[in-house]
């Protein structure tokens, strides 16, 4: 098997895990856990916080997304906390790629979303810190 079927197999098996989390609730743990995994996905770690902005701020009523768009950052962020993807993070370098690579598969898809998730962001007068 090649690099490249190989990397297309792991990629192949993280999107089926991937459709598989959407469908699961994100707990408020799990949301600590991304905050503190995003510093090993590398140029994706700021890709992956605005998701996590994203979703707190739905979450939290601030902002509204529709249920696919939703389903696809609940899903990513779930698969990076998750101990169960195409490559496992005890595999330190190559368990995080896979998480990267997920995380750039959202960004594709929710290019739309995030643009206007920006232009929201811009529109608030000021940024309060959110207490809870």
């Amino acid at each position: 098997m090649t690099k490249e079927q190989m990397k297309k197999n792991y990629f192949n098996r993280a999107l089926l895990l991937f459709n598989t989390f959407k469908n699961r609730k994100l707990t408020k743990e799990e949301i600590d856990l991304a905050e503190d995994k995003a510093q090993n996905l590398g140029e994706k770690s700021s890709d992956f916080g605005l998701l996590l902005s994203m979703i707190k701020d739905t979450f939290a009523g601030r902002y509204k997304m529709n249920k696919w768009n939703m389903s696809v950052i609940v899903a990513t962020i779930i698969y990076v906390v998750s101990p169960l993807d195409a490559v496992p993070d005890l595999i330190p370098v190559l368990g995080w790629l896979d998480d990267a690579s997920i995380v750039g598969f959202a960004i594709s898809k929710l290019a739309d979303e995030i643009l206007r998730y920006k232009k929201f962001k811009r529109m608030k007068p000021v940024d309060l810190p959110v207490t809870e």
